[in-house]
């Protein structure tokens, strides 16, 4: 007859655990020495047990789906095809490329790359309607999946200016080229913004969703499919947590609207803990921040080379970035099990409370007057800086600490003769709508005293 392991120990009950803890701790406080608190108000124990769960989330992560997503900025047409062309041969599944101008040939771009069965990418930096049919006829030819990333709302809160020039303008450009369009997916939402400029997870959840429900209620006839693209932070059980309570909250929300709608997750590494001095380290907090984009659920991830900050793309950080995705896909098994933490007490006690705090954050912005208000009048940027200054004062105070930048500096580590790009925020003086929303990583400040020392 066959026994489990477990019919051989007695159960061991919370109660139980928790009593040994205190005991160990010879007399300090529980909640003072083993809780700690999160920047989104969360006691973070040093136990989960059965004895205290309650609910699971509702949330399917089919994890073995996950595609290995290259990022392709278009300038040189030519370089970029070859760069498309190498990438895929090396082991890219799908590309993102991003594109400044409206006049760039799509035809040559795409002409000549293997797309079939391809998920690709575009990140437009303007709106138009011929741009969109052209995608549109080149994915029905090539028998691909295109995304257009179109997002106004975004680009206001990301530059302090739309596209054209009003909200209303904008809105019915969307609709119109849903209209001309059937086989591309048009809107997305720029998750990335909020968190590389210092917001906390519960305000990259409210935020966004606030953010798609604009969408949701202005431009109902391009609602196929809303593509997220989010940037993961180094919190690991976290950020796998905010991933699944995106999902899950956005599938509440667009039940109100359409049952059909579904989010598209593209995530991609932070920058806002990444540094220039001590570089390497950031292959090792992208490695960790990919493995909660897969485990999290991520249906696409674009990984960050390491170099990414000062170096202009080059093929080195490109193979290494995509290598790191490589490995953990199929050397690590992470291409394996669907779903890898259900079961887990933590991440679902993370997940839900997580979605809890982010639908009374999206519940508090609608009763409000919606996203765009809150956006219009300065309190969503006033809100993410708050957050980011208390999150810059713990880097500075080193109670956040980045290796090899505020804690274990190597002070021989010279970086001024290897600037290819300009790593800090970039002033760009011109006349806008509302204040934009900045993205500042938390090295930028340390990092100049210690250049101008060189």
């Amino acid at each position: 007859m066959a026994t489990t392991l477990f019919d051989d120990f007695s159960p061991i009950s919370s109660k139980q655990w928790k009593q040994k803890i205190q005991f160990e701790l010879d007399g300090a406080d529980y909640n003072e020495t083993v809780i700690w608190n999160s920047p989104e108000d969360i006691q973070v124990k040093p136990f989960y047990h059965r004895d205290e769960f309650s609910k699971a989330a509702t949330v399917e992560t089919k994890v073995t789906e996950f595609k290995i997503c290259q990022n392709i900025f278009v300038y040189d047409i030519d370089k970029s095809i070859q760069r498309a062309l190498n990438t895929i041969e090396r082991g890219a599944e799908s590309l993102r490329f991003t594109i400044e101008n409206e006049k760039t040939d799509l035809q040559q771009l795409l002409e000549n790359l293997p797309l079939e069965n391809r998920i690709v990418y575009f990140n437009l930096n303007f709106i138009s309607i011929d741009f969109v049919k052209q995608l549109d006829a080149i994915a029905i030819q090539k028998k691909s999946t295109f995304y257009c990333n179109l997002d106004p709302i975004g680009h206001f809160a990301r530059e302090g200016n739309w596209f054209t020039t009003s909200d209303k303008n904008n809105f019915e450009t969307i609709e119109n080229i849903s209209k001309a369009t059937s086989n591309t997916t048009l809107l997305s939402v720029d998750l990335g913004l909020y968190q590389n400029a210092g917001a906390t997870i519960t305000q990259q959840i409210g935020y966004s969703l606030a953010h798609a429900n604009e969408y949701l209620n202005r431009t109902p006839n391009a609602l196929k499919q809303i593509v997220f693209q989010v940037s993961v932070g180094t919190n690991y059980f976290f950020e796998i947590a905010k991933l699944r309570a995106l999902r899950m909250l956005f599938k509440l929300i667009a039940n109100e609207y359409h049952p059909d709608i579904d989010c598209h997750l593209l995530v991609t590494p932070t920058k806002r803990n990444k540094t220039i001095y001590d570089y390497n380290v950031n292959m090792l907090r992208t490695t960790t921040e990919c493995m909660s984009a897969i485990l999290g659920g991520a249906d696409a991830i674009a990984n960050l080379p390491y170099d990414s900050l000062y170096h202009k793309d080059n093929e080195f950080g490109d193979r290494i970035a995509r290598n790191q995705l490589l490995v953990l896909k199929h050397e690590s098994y992470f291409d394996k099990v669907d779903n890898p933490a259900d079961g887990s007490y933590y991440i679902e006690s993370l997940t839900m409370q997580l979605a809890e705090k982010g639908l009374a954050l999206f519940k508090d912005i609608e009763a409000n007057g919606g996203f765009l208000k809150l956006l219009n009048d300065g309190t969503i940027k006033k809100k993410i800086q708050e957050s980011a200054s208390k999150e810059q004062e713990l880097f500075d105070s080193k109670k956040e600490v980045l290796l090899g930048t505020n804690k274990y500096p190597n002070k021989d580590d010279k970086m001024k003769h290897d600037l290819e790009l300009f790593p800090f925020v970039k002033v760009k003086p011109r006349k806008t709508l509302i204040t934009p929303i900045i993205e500042k990583r938390l090295a930028e400040k340390l990092e100049q005293e210690r250049l101008e020392l060189e």
